[in-house]
């Protein structure tokens, strides 16, 4: 082992929390280390948040453009050409991984590229990137490890070499026909780009509806909108095995309801879920303890099993979302100074962006029937509100959860235009504890999407006597 270099922090992982961790302790003039193994900034601005929106954007001003007769625009011919919406992509990733590091050095905290692995509690070897080891031992840790798409252990498919999301958003050609197992967020988002780009795709998902943790109002809403935009949808089906070689020709052979089926494409993308980034790393030699996911376990304040080391983001079995891994790097960095902040009762909001996309904060029908929360529903077309006239963007619906007994917000869900912006007046009302009175009587301007809040409201139904 080479000669162990001390710092008082050590940061694997330069994802959402790793990096503002890195970055703050820099700035504050306390010897940092941080290790990253791939890319700087990690997932959310390299292969992952970021990039998908760009290739989404992409997708939508290209269905838009196809939907040119009805907003007076008149062209000959259109053609897509995927080296040029990936060329856009890779300029904004590019800009993005400059911003990271100017911020890193600017920070005073040490990049270190490689693959680190514990050899005792604070103390790593790291095989560098380019070439050589470095062993680093630190007084604190903190671990980003962040996490990977599963690939399900279904006969075939690994050696039928799948896409994740990662390959699919780096792909400079098109697919002649999609196969997406997976109706989640990733597969649904990612669907709905490739058949706007101009993909043939199917979408398999083992489960009864789209976005399964979604009402089945929602689910069926998506599937409606998939199935406008020639999208086909197998609900309910298994697959039991994958013969072929994705890029080329695929056969996913399922059951569904009816009996055995046979699925044809040329690629095919899994979206089925993620894993934990914590294998391989030597975490057993840290007193670091996994649950039976592989994810750490951590307690209110992402303090591990073994003192001075905290885990944060995807790895600790946080909702995997960047703004949630920053809220950890808060939490984490308050207490150390001095505060007292822990994830229990965290309000978190998130936003899929299928276009239209779909928003919710608090509780939908669904969970606050299962927790056994009584609730005053209320809900309405998007259509309803003007603005959507005014952009020729009707589909979708909103409804907010109105406690029983008093004015309480308990949950808000809108699939439309703009929902994720829609979304933040009654995020804000529940995190202020605002009735719901506050917005059905608020004056929000003419015509935007937050007078239907104006609407939606004004109908909720009377208290139980």
């Amino acid at each position: 082992m080479p000669n162990i270099e001390k710092y008082e922090n050590l940061v694997l992982g330069s994802g959402g929390s790793g990096k503002f961790i890195a970055w703050t302790m820099g700035d504050a003039g306390r010897r940092t280390a941080m290790v990253e193994r791939r890319a700087l900034g990690g997932s959310c601005p390299n292969v992952a948040c970021l990039p998908s929106k760009n290739i989404i954007y992409s997708a939508r001003v290209i269905s838009l453009a196809r939907r040119g007769a009805e907003f007076g625009l008149t062209t000959e011919s259109m053609s897509v050409n995927m080296k040029t919406v990936q060329r856009r992509k890779r300029l904004m990733v590019e800009g993005l991984h400059q911003m990271h590091a100017d911020r890193t050095k600017a920070s005073g905290a040490d990049l270190i590229m490689g693959n680190a692995r514990f050899v005792a509690p604070r103390t790593v070897e790291i095989d560098l990137n380019n070439g050589g080891k470095r062993a680093i031992s630190a007084d604190r840790v903190f671990l980003d490890l962040g996490s990977r798409a599963a690939v399900p252990e279904v006969p075939g498919l690994r050696g039928a070499e799948p896409m994740t999301h990662v390959e699919a958003l780096d792909l400079e050609r098109l697919p002649e026909h999609l196969i997406v197992l997976g109706g989640g967020y990733v597969g649904l988002e990612l669907s709905q780009a490739m058949r706007r780009l101009g993909s043939q795709v199917t979408v398999i998902e083992e489960g009864p509806q789209l976005a399964s943790h979604e009402d089945p109002d929602i689910g069926a809403a998506l599937r409606d909108l998939f199935a406008e935009e020639g999208i086909e949808v197998l609900l309910g089906t298994q697959v039991r095995q994958v013969e072929g070689r994705s890029g080329n020709r695929v056969q996913v052979h399922a059951n569904d309801a009816r009996g055995k089926r046979t699925i044809e494409g040329t690629d095919l993308l899994v979206a089925t879920g993620r894993k934990a980034n914590t294998d391989g790393i030597g975490l057993d030699l840290t007193g670091v303890q996994l649950d039976q996911h592989g994810y750490i376990e951590v307690n209110e304040r992402l303090e591990t099993t073994s003192k001075n080391i905290w885990a944060m983001g995807d790895c600790a079995g946080s909702p995997m979302f960047t703004h949630v891994a920053f809220d950890d790097f808060r939490i984490v960095h308050d207490n150390l100074n001095g505060g007292n902040r822990t994830t229990k009762n965290r309000l978190i909001p998130f936003c899929m962006f299928t276009d239209p996309e779909l928003a919710r904060v608090g509780r939908n029908e669904s969970e606050a029937r299962r927790a056994g929360v009584e609730y005053r529903l209320v809900k309405m077309p998007i259509a309803e509100i003007l603005r959507t006239r005014t952009v020729s963007e009707p589909r979708g619906l909103m409804k907010m959860l109105i406690a029983k007994n008093s004015d309480e917000i308990l949950g808000f869900t809108a699939l439309g235009f703009e929902a994720s912006e829609l979304m933040v007046a009654a995020q804000t009302a529940m995190l202020g504890r605002i009735p719901y009175t506050m917005l059905r009587d608020a004056i929000f301007t003419h015509p935007t999407m937050s007078e239907g809040l104006n609407q939606l409201l004004a109908n909720v139904p009377a208290k139980s006597a």
